[in-house]
């Protein structure tokens, strides 16, 4: 996953969207502590910046250290590299056994190997209200005359995405989740919510190319944002004085606690 990222990682902290206020607040809200969170995948830190105004520490982990150089440096935010696949060691590095209130994972969850991490979570979190939240944003939109075109070059984009991008494409509807329902909820989602972002058309194609389907085909000797594509999207653009456009990520989010449950990580 880390590698696919490698070549924008700089595109990728400038151009990808923040979250909502309100998701951090729905999240604190369900999470009886609030000292130690682990926002696993924090990649350029985009989560671990609204995570830190709430909680009191933040480990943010990622197997990409290109990715991390981007992240914001903030008191109460520690970051590690990590291996693919976490060791008894740098999972302890992290916390101890029931240990940490809130595993958070933003835009990530669908790239790991959900029995192990699971495992790792069950462990770590406090029992039995640690929270594990993890939530995805699915394709931007911004009107009724650019959101079909942009539908289309997504979908002829398909054949450069990862298979595992369909989780997200879902809405993580249907990736595993063995978590309780938090308090006060009757499901554990997925919840809705919405990130807006100004951005200038430069902007948005600058966000396109921080995709991982972009640069598998850019790999393959194929350009997407090609001379009859920028100029479909630059007609249909109609921005303000400034060029600027408001693009709004829908954001949807799994949250569940993790109740009483024993378990011993299955380690790597």
């Amino acid at each position: 996953m880390a590698d696919l990222f490698l070549k924008q990682a700089k595109q990728y902290s400038e151009t990808r969207p923040g979250y909502p206020q309100e998701l951090f607040d729905f999240i604190a809200g369900k999470t009886t502590g609030h000292d130690l969170v682990w926002d696993v995948g924090t990649g350029s830190g985009q989560a671990a910046i609204s995570l830190a105004s709430i909680y009191t520490n933040v480990i943010g982990t990622d197997t990409s250290k290109k990715q991390l150089d981007f992240a914001p440096k903030l008191l109460n935010v520690r970051y590690i590299c990590t291996s693919p696949n976490l060791s008894p060691s740098e999972l302890e590095e992290i916390g101890t056994e029931s240990s940490v209130d809130l595993v958070a994972v933003a835009q990530a969850l669908h790239w790991f190997d959900n029995e192990i991490f699971y495992d790792q979570v069950k462990w770590i979190l406090k029992k039995p209200n640690g929270v594990i939240a993890a939530w995805c944003y699915t394709i931007p939109e911004i009107d009724d005359q650019f959101d079909p075109i942009f539908r289309k070059f997504y979908s002829e984009s398909k054949p450069y995405w990862d298979l595992l991008r369909g989780l997200v494409d879902d809405k993580y509807t249907s990736i595993k989740f063995p978590f309780e329902a938090v308090d006060g909820c009757n499901h554990t989602g997925p919840f809705e919510f919405q990130s807006k972002k100004l951005m200038s058309l430069d902007e948005f194609f600058t966000y396109i190319r921080s995709w991982s389907a972009y640069q598998t085909a850019k790999e393959k000797g194929v350009e997407l944002l090609n001379d009859g594509v920028i100029e479909e999207f630059s007609r249909a653009w109609n921005g303000d004085e400034n060029g600027q456009r408001c693009v709004t990520y829908p954001v949807y989010l799994r949250i569940g606690k993790v109740g009483n449950s024993v378990t011993i990580p299955h380690l790597a």
